[in-house]
């Protein structure tokens, strides 16, 4: 395993954005297996490290390849890397996302993308009922200083069945719940960078805990799992 990120890994993604073909990139292959060997050992460091406080059954490393099949941009190759971390289902709720990117764009991201259609549900009935405990957890001052403020796709509007001048109507809109924490290039490539983000990743941990605890009962608190 890889405790650090390797400067080859910028450089090289660095150079695939300015000749992102399929030549290039075979001619250059060996480089990039190389330095996908790299990653993935790094990758693996920041799931031991999940691991050492979480339940984490799956770790994803996602391909360099696009899938251009439906998309404008029918470049081939993606200009960086990007893995996501599962926690263990279904008592235990949320995922971890490590996105590296040259030119300051690298980034963490914690939460829930894209919530199943009933689960958004329940998340929506919870926050309709109570929404002082969720509130208190991302309000906390220490949270606030890792995560700030709670991102995603929302709607314009209230959903469908609940009252547009609710009280908790900016949480109930949402359609994700997200937590995106940026970097810089020298903070992704800094020796301490493993260290920081399992850091960072640890200080959801009451986000999750509410979330899953939501996403595992009913609304009268009756548990939906064996």
């Amino acid at each position: 395993m890889s405790k650090s990120v390797p400067k080859s890994v910028f450089k090289f993604l660095s150079k695939l954005e300015k000749n992102n073909n399929r030549d290039w990139f075979n001619e250059n292959k060996p480089e990039f297996k190389a330095i996908e060997k790299e990653v993935k050992a790094f990758y693996n460091s920041v799931y031991e490290g999940l691991n050492s406080y979480d339940e984490i059954d799956k770790l994803k490393v996602f391909r360099i390849y696009r899938d251009v099949r439906f998309s404008k941009n029918k470049l081939p190759y993606k200009t960086h890397f990007g893995g996501s971390f599962h926690r263990t289902k279904p008592r235990l709720r949320g995922g971890y996302y490590l996105h590296i990117q040259p030119n300051n764009e690298s980034f963490i991201a914690t939460g829930f993308w894209e919530p199943a259609k009933e689960d958004l549900l329940r998340i929506r009935k919870e926050f309709e009922v109570d929404d002082v405990e969720i509130r208190e957890i991302i309000e906390d001052k220490k949270f606030k200083s890792v995560w700030g403020e709670l991102v995603g796709d929302e709607l314009k509007t209230a959903p469908k069945g609940f009252n547009k001048e609710h009280k908790a109507i900016d949480l109930i809109r949402k359609k994700q719940f997200i937590f995106v924490k940026k970097y810089s290039d020298e903070e992704v490539l800094n020796p301490n960078f493993l260290d920081e983000i399992t850091s960072a990743f640890k200080t959801i941990r009451p986000y999750f805990d509410y979330m899953s605890d939501v996403l595992t009962t009913d609304i009268n608190g009756v548990s939906t799992i064996d």
